[in-house]
């Protein structure tokens, strides 16, 4: 290669491209939410229906959270004023304090209280009962909550689905087949999607974070009905 040719070739790789001018409303960006508005009416129904989940779970996760907040929260010296008013045989201050404290701990021993002279094995039992009513009211509308963090990506990936069947349907009819019809069919189809895996991720999160709250309350009304049990039989040791 000459000097001069060499030289050419240089120019040539460092000259500006100049491209053929587009349409701008091609090549103008767009929003996700001018990709939602412009979806098909059922790609918008499939959004709407993804737009209530999430709505409903945030609810629910919201709700549930300040709950089993409340739920765990049990002052510490609770047990020990219990134990001082029952060994003092003060029943109706201990009662009095049980029902002055909203938690599930409080009212398992408030039950216990109530069937103090009774054995101890139907005391157990009264004590386990009101646990199990108590957990049944912790746990509400946290199935709901699994429920959507499985259903939200099918309802997505089904308006995906729907949407791609609509994007080959008008190629099929169009007299003239353009990339940009088939591609926007396509980004306005994985928007389902894409709505739907947003949705259950949330849900998921928010259920993964309710189950070890519950967990934990859980664990203290446990704790606390072991306590209450052991306060009964230590006159008897």
């Amino acid at each position: 290669m000459t000097f001069h040719a060499f030289l050419s070739a240089l120019f040539f790789l460092q000259a500006p491209t100049t491209l053929p001018a587009t349409n701008p409303e091609e090549t103008e960006s767009q929003s996700l939410l001018d990709i939602i508005l412009g979806s098909s009416t059922s790609g918008l129904i499939v959004i709407a229906i993804l737009l209530i989940l999430s709505i409903v779970a945030v609810y629910i996760i919201i709700e549930r959270y300040a709950t089993l907040t409340r739920a765990g929260k049990v002052d510490h010296n609770f047990m020990n004023s219990i134990r001082g008013s029952v060994e003092s045989g003060n029943l109706q201050a201990a009662k009095a304090l049980c029902q002055s404290v909203d938690a599930p701990m409080a009212r398992m021993v408030e039950k216990g209280l109530d069937r103090i002279g009774k054995p101890l094995e139907d005391i157990n039992k009264s004590i386990e009962n009101v646990g199990n009513l108590e957990l049944l009211k912790l746990e509400k509308n946290l199935s709901t909550l699994a429920s959507i963090s499985g259903i939200a990506p099918m309802i997505g990936l089904l308006g995906t689905v729907i949407g791609l069947i609509i994007a080959f349907q008008d190629m099929a009819s169009a007299d003239v087949i353009k990339p940009s019809t088939l591609s926007s069919g396509i980004y306005h189809a994985l928007t389902a999607t894409a709505s739907g895996l947003f949705v259950s991720i949330i849900a998921m999160a928010g259920y993964n974070l309710l189950v070890t709250n519950l967990d934990k309350v859980i664990f203290k009304m446990e704790y606390t009905a072991v306590q209450f049990m052991d306060l009964l039989q230590e006159p008897s040791r």
